[in-house]
């Protein structure tokens, strides 16, 4: 019979006190009890502290830190207190399936260093006929050429990894440059030290979405911060790879161009994309965006300044 080794759970918070509840009840009911959690306040203004203490358990923690809106010095203060073999990040607005830690740790053996699993989407408005599985696939070796490639679809709150991963890349980059592409920078620096990813298909946790998070990411040019990125292991690709790796940041370019009124960028953006993915689905998408472009949106916009001169 396995061991069953203790799980250090990293929270970083800001301000969520009304989601934070959600999530650490979902750890409080886990059906794998051998877990500690630790909260990485940055000094919220609402009553996150009245949350975190409405829970009356002592392997919850609670710690405050300035970080300066890089959230990546959150997490890393909590991989720096805990004290598990393993690592579950959680992010303070997702929470999980009460079977989360079991499923995860009944996965785990000694070829494998690091598990991720399907978030569900959890909304707080009707999405329709939207994406509401995030189901992330399984990663194929090489895992860092498979992640240039093809990008980042490993979520956060899905992840539970051996702490001795994070302390031999020295933690997780706190460069303000890579804000919000920070996890992919630490899943692509682990890779380069295993191989041994493994996911779950099984949908184990709620990714949250709502107006705080969702308007910020619309705001976000995802592309800029994760060319900066995959700067750091370009020399990994060969001229094709380096091709596919350009493709996949002028479609992320290009999206945000698109849905931020840019059309004229966002014409380039897709255009490479058209001509240069690898993946059919993605060259579909980029020919119907340049479409709608070409025959809508830039039209109206012509005779819409036309009539406002």
């Amino acid at each position: 019979m396995k061991q069953t080794p203790l799980i250090s759970i990293i929270i970083p918070t800001y301000n969520h006190a009304n989601f934070l509840g959600r999530a650490l009840k979902s750890i409080i009911d886990q059906t794998y009890n051998n877990w500690e959690a630790i909260v990485v306040d940055n000094h919220s203004s609402d009553n996150t502290n009245e949350v975190v203490k409405s829970f009356n358990d002592s392997r919850i923690k609670y710690l405050k830190i300035y970080n300066n809106g890089v959230i990546a010095v959150s997490r890393n203060m909590g991989i720096r207190t805990s004290n598990g073999e393993w690592i579950a990040f959680l992010d303070s607005d997702d929470w999980w399936t009460i079977d989360k830690l079991q499923v995860c740790f009944s996965a785990i053996n000694e070829r494998v260093d690091f598990v991720y699993h399907y978030l569900t989407i959890d909304s707080d408005k009707p999405r329709y006929l939207r994406q509401s599985l995030l189901r992330t696939p399984q990663v194929k070796k090489p895992v860092v050429l498979d992640l240039l490639i093809n990008g980042n679809k490993i979520m956060n709150s899905s992840v539970v990894v051996r702490k001795k991963l994070l302390l031999d890349i020295g933690g997780i980059n706190e460069n303000e440059k890579i804000i919000a592409s920070e996890d992919y920078d630490t899943w692509l620096r682990i890779a380069k030290i295993t191989d041994n990813f493994l996911c779950v298909p099984s949908k184990l946790g709620f990714y949250g979405v709502h107006n705080s998070n969702t308007s910020s990411i619309s705001r976000r040019d995802m592309s800029l911060s994760d060319r900066v990125v995959v700067a750091d292991f370009i020399s990994l690709l060969d001229h094709r790879q380096k091709v596919k790796v350009e493709a996949r940041l002028n479609y992320a370019r290009g999206r945000f161009n698109y849905f931020n009124g840019s059309y004229r960028k966002a014409i380039a953006n897709l255009s490479y994309v058209f001509f240069y993915h690898h993946n059919l689905l993605f060259r579909l998408k980029a020919f119907i965006s340049l479409f709608n472009l070409l025959i809508f949106k830039l039209p109206r916009l012509f005779f819409h300044k036309l009539l406002n001169r």
